[in-house]
């Protein structure tokens, strides 16, 4: 008796089936958090921040059905290197130009400086390692952007990243609040507390919601520095595989070329480098640049309905400190370097 073989539509028509109840899901969890925005109280809230707690809250209240766990999987995973890749098209190498040689400089050894602190206080107070890796990055970069670029190279837990924005994302929040402040009192120019702000304040719609609140020239002038930052992203991924590529040889893993450099990464750097040359059809560049966001919402959607909060609430409260901790450091170095650019013979 002959075993029919299954068309390519009809195996086409079955993987569409196994993942529909997981995406559609997360359609739906992405469709609230961008309807969330238009409630008033909570306009200011990100998209991709309020994704994680509308599933988060769907998980832990009722049950996500069993059908949508495929789904739910592939897009937390596989759809988040996507929206990183396409985050190379909103980046140019000539954004560097405005902040000057020495100020690119000093991004990066600020940078790097956080990254380096937050692993080393992250091993001192006895926090996953993973987790603390994960708020390095996102401290020392962009927030949760660079802490979801980080997971696919990691692999930590949904528990780990959700905790880990959620930290960046009330740190960041602060910042809006204390930033204007705190220069009010130290009477900085418009250029240097843009300077301050886009080399500490975590994601960049808080850069903006904080410069902003000091004058236009002030915003602008942040949002370069933060893209400049932004750009770190590529070299900072890079560095993070060659280190988990050494932590598995050590283990006797088997490693592949994928972990030394891992495709999303390369696909970010060329992506980067050819929105630089200007190749990229506007259109379609465009087109790309503004559903992004949106990419990463359903992602991140997708991970909050595999977070549960008794394994967050296992992490306890040295992973807040250390966020803690590290967002002081970041802030406090950006200040020393700031007073280094503004005295620099290169500043503008």
């Amino acid at each position: 008796m002959s075993t029919q073989t299954p068309s390519p539509n009809a195996a086409f028509h079955t993987r569409i089936e196994h993942f529909l109840p997981g995406v559609t899901l997360v359609l739906i969890v992405t469709a609230a958090a961008y309807g969330l925005r238009q409630v008033p109280g909570f306009s200011a809230l990100s998209p991709m921040f309020s994704a994680i707690l509308i599933g988060m809250a769907f998980a832990n209240f009722t049950t996500v059905p069993s059908p949508a766990l495929p789904g739910i999987a592939l897009l937390s995973k596989r759809l988040l290197r996507v929206a990183v890749a396409l985050l190379g098209l909103q980046l140019t190498l000539t954004q560097v130009m405005d902040v000057g040689t020495t100020g690119v400089v000093l991004i990066a050894l600020v940078v790097a400086a956080t990254y380096g602190f937050t692993v080393a206080a992250a091993r001192l107070l006895g926090v996953n390692p993973r987790l603390g890796r994960l708020l390095a990055a996102g401290t020392s970069i962009c927030g949760a952007s660079a802490i979801a670029a980080t997971n696919a190279i990691e692999h930590a837990t949904d528990e780990e990243v959700s905790y880990a924005i959620a930290c960046v994302t009330l740190f960041g929040t602060l910042a809006i609040v204390c930033y204007p402040v705190v220069a009010s009192l130290l009477d900085l120019t418009a250029t240097s507390f843009g300077f301050w702000t886009g080399l500490s304040v975590h994601e960049v719609a808080q850069v903006v919601a904080t410069a902003y609140q000091y004058g236009d020239e002030a915003g602008a002038f942040a949002v370069i520095v933060k893209l400049t930052r932004v750009l770190l992203l590529a070299p900072l991924l890079v560095v993070v595989a060659s280190m988990a590529v050494r932590r598995r040889s050590a283990a006797d893993t088997p490693i592949n070329a994928s972990q030394m450099l891992p495709l999303f990464v390369a696909a970010f750097i060329l992506l980067m480098l050819a929105n630089t040359a200007g190749i990229v059809p506007q259109g379609a560049r465009d087109s790309l640049v503004s559903i992004t966001p949106v990419i990463l919402t359903c992602a991140l959607g997708a991970l909050g309905l595999g977070t549960r909060f008794g394994a967050i609430r296992e992490q306890g409260l040295r992973p807040l400190l250390l966020a803690a901790l590290s967002s002081l450091f970041i802030s406090l170095v950006a200040v020393l370097a700031m007073a280094i650019w503004v005295a620099a013979p290169t500043y503008p």
